[in-house]
């Protein structure tokens, strides 16, 4: 099944898709928007573009495993796109996927605008890849 992941953000918002066999992550790039309304609607455009089976939204709960504003938001948007998509839209923890993003970044010596334009999706790559060794684990 095709799974895409969503890495939320105020202004850009990164996706990851995987391929039918589960096998592999690849980033399906950037949305730039920063309404609320728009952006749902952006990303469940994309899910059936991409004819996605199930949405994974990042969850970045704060180290101790309480939720912060941020996270709150996030399941806001999982709730929001639940009632727009018909496929099942689920929260991933994503502690520290943006830390890795950047420190993945730093191996690669990806600076400047272009690292700011790709941290996004290199995230949600990553939290896909999580959730995919998850569901494998659990085969």
């Amino acid at each position: 099944m095709k799974i895409m992941a969503v890495d939320l953000g105020d202004a850009r918002t990164g996706l990851a898709a995987c391929d039918r066999t589960e096998f592999l992550a690849s980033p399906l790039g950037v949305i730039h928007e920063r309404d609320f309304e728009e952006l749902l609607k952006k990303v469940a455009h994309m899910a059936k573009e991409y004819d996605i089976g199930e949405i994974v939204v990042g969850h970045p709960k704060n180290m101790d495993g309480s939720e912060g504003e941020r996270a709150q938001k996030c399941e806001l948007f999982a709730n929001r796109l639940r009632a727009i998509v018909e496929v099942p839209v689920k929260l991933w923890d994503e502690r520290c996927t943006t830390v890795s993003a950047h420190n993945y970044l730093n191996q690669t010596d990806t600076r400047g605008k272009k690292r700011k334009e790709i941290v996004d999706e290199v995230a949600a790559t990553i939290i896909l890849e999580s959730y995919m060794d998850y569901r494998k684990n659990q085969r």
